[in-house]
């Protein structure tokens, strides 16, 4: 029986020794359009099945697609933050297959003129060095619907008793965005896997034209793989794992595939063209057989016009793009001064750009930080979201920030503020005034609060005078108890020692 037959995988250093991993990475990104790529259905995220759906993305007889010009704007922009060059000329294509997620039994798509073609993308990896990863072509096409399978213990259709159809996502636009062939990686290639999605997936949410939710699957990687060995010219058999939704995921997946086909080889065994699931315990799965173009019959799309930037549309465009993020990072950790550690961190929590805004609203980055970091993940957390879900903005942070510095909250009240406003009672400044959580500031309730907390506890009173200090917690705690948290800690503290002195 053979190594692949039993399930058994080679060890990766000797997969490295033997053999060259060869990549190409496929890259799904849905546009976050306000409407769909073809016909005006509202394009957005969980809405109930099959109410966003009209004749045009349902491919019912003589209905016609018309075309999405900020979806072309979003093309554009993309093909220029990767390098691309921006044809002069290019049009849609007819992808002819059945799936019964696919309405029209074919998908409007671009074939052999794509909007953006040889272009680049040069990439941060972990060590501080980058790997300049070949782009081939970034084109546009419309999305799918979506399948869900009832009744099998993976979600897959392979056991399922029902299949059920929600044509919400057919017609969503998608930009499809392909490398060339990646060589020479060796050891790091499923790093450079994920390092190059990472990558991507930042420099399109600085565009702002996606959300790049992989959870969601508006952005989903195909992960291209094959082996060949060393010191051979010509590539070996390539799989295509589909369909990868985490970074992690599409590093494991690279990595696994790189052990099972070099199982296979060491085994005498072919590797088959063909496209594989991922499964989220590491490991993949097989799919289907590999098409290739001729199986898909692609001709012209008859019912769209061709696409013709010119020059001064390109060129408008381009001083729409933006730093690119990693760069971006890099200068505000050495503008914020913070050690590479902490800004990972911040990075890992998706708190870099909320922290950046509200630093632009007026707060300082030590307090953006402080909010962001910790009590704002903390909550984030325990709701069960990314933290930039919140429900709440950076100018509402920095108009916390500043109530603060105004003497008007305490840091303790600024938490209740907070809890307010993610709790949707408005913002700020109406949480503080509607909760009543202004810092006192009276003198002389203060001083009648300390002179009652001191007359209740005179054992406490006693202590202080006698020299143990740090027994003024207790009195000041009670005073900050009597005013709900409202008085001046600090001040209180003074006004107690002063009355024990």
């Amino acid at each position: 029986m053979s190594v692949a037959a039993t399930g058994e995988l080679l060890g990766y250093d000797e997969v490295i020794a033997k053999y060259e991993p060869v990549l190409g990475m496929e890259v799904h990104v849905e546009l976050s359009t306000r409407t769909k790529m073809f016909c005006g259905c509202a394009n957005s995220f969980g809405s109930e099945p099959n109410t966003q759906v009209c004749p045009v993305c349902l491919g019912l007889p003589g209905s016609l697609p018309v075309l999405n010009q900020v979806a072309v704007e979003s093309a554009v922009r993309i093909g220029l933050a990767l390098n691309c060059e921006i044809v002069p000329w290019c049009r849609f294509a007819r992808k002819n297959y059945f799936y019964p997620d696919m309405p029209k039994n074919y998908q409007i798509s671009q074939y052999d003129e794509p909007i953006a073609i040889n272009g680049y993308l040069e990439v941060p990896l972990d060590d501080g060095t980058t790997w300049r990863v070949e782009i081939e072509r970034a084109h546009m096409e419309e999305d799918t619907g979506k399948l869900t399978h009832l009744g099998s213990d993976t979600g897959r259709i392979a056991g399922a008793t029902t299949s059920l159809l929600d044509y919400n996502r057919s017609g969503v636009p998608l930009i499809e965005i392909v490398t060339r062939p990646i060589e020479g990686a060796g050891a790091r290639a499923p790093e450079i896997a994920r390092a190059y999605v990472t990558a991507l997936r930042d420099l399109l949410r600085a565009l702002d034209v996606s959300d790049v939710r992989m959870d969601q699957g508006s952005m989903r990687c195909d992960a291209n793989v094959s082996l060949k060995p060393i010191g051979q010219a010509e590539f070996g058999t390539r799989t295509e794992t589909k369909n990868v939704n985490s970074l992690k995921s599409v590093e494991v997946a690279v990595r696994y595939e790189m052990r099972r086909q070099a199982a296979i080889l060491e085994s005498g065994g072919s590797v088959l063209q063909e496209t594989r699931h991922f499964h989220e315990d590491g490991y993949t799965s097989p799919g289907r057989s590999k098409e290739t173009a001729q199986d898909y019959r692609y001709f012209p799309e008859p019912d769209l016009e061709p696409i013709a930037p010119s020059d001064e549309y390109v060129e408008r465009l381009r001083h729409t793009i933006p730093e690119l993020p990693w760069l971006t990072r890099k200068r505000i950790q050495r503008e914020w001064g913070i050690s590479d550690e902490v800004m990972r961190d911040l990075v890992n929590i998706g708190a870099i750009d909320l922290i950046a805004a509200t630093v632009e609203h007026g707060a300082s980055s030590d307090a953006a930080k402080a909010w962001w970091g910790s009590f704002l993940v903390q909550k984030a957390n325990e709701a069960g979201v990314a933290l930039p879900d919140l429900a709440i903005s950076p100018a509402q942070v920095a108009a916390v920030v500043k109530l603060v510095e105004d003497g008007k909250l305490s840091n303790k009240l600024a938490r209740q503020v907070v809890e307010g406003v993610l709790a949707g009672e408005g913002d700020p400044e109406q949480v503080m005034v509607d909760r009543g959580l202004v810092v006192v500031r009276d003198e002389t309730l203060i001083r009648a609060a300390v002179e009652e907390a001191l007359a209740a506890n005179p054992d406490v009173a006693e202590k202080i005078r006698g020299g143990k200090v740090q027994a003024a917690g207790a009195i000041v705690g009670a005073v900050m108890k009597a005013t709900r948290g409202q008085a001046d800690a600090a001040r209180v503290r003074e006004l107690v020692m002063a009355a024990c002195s």
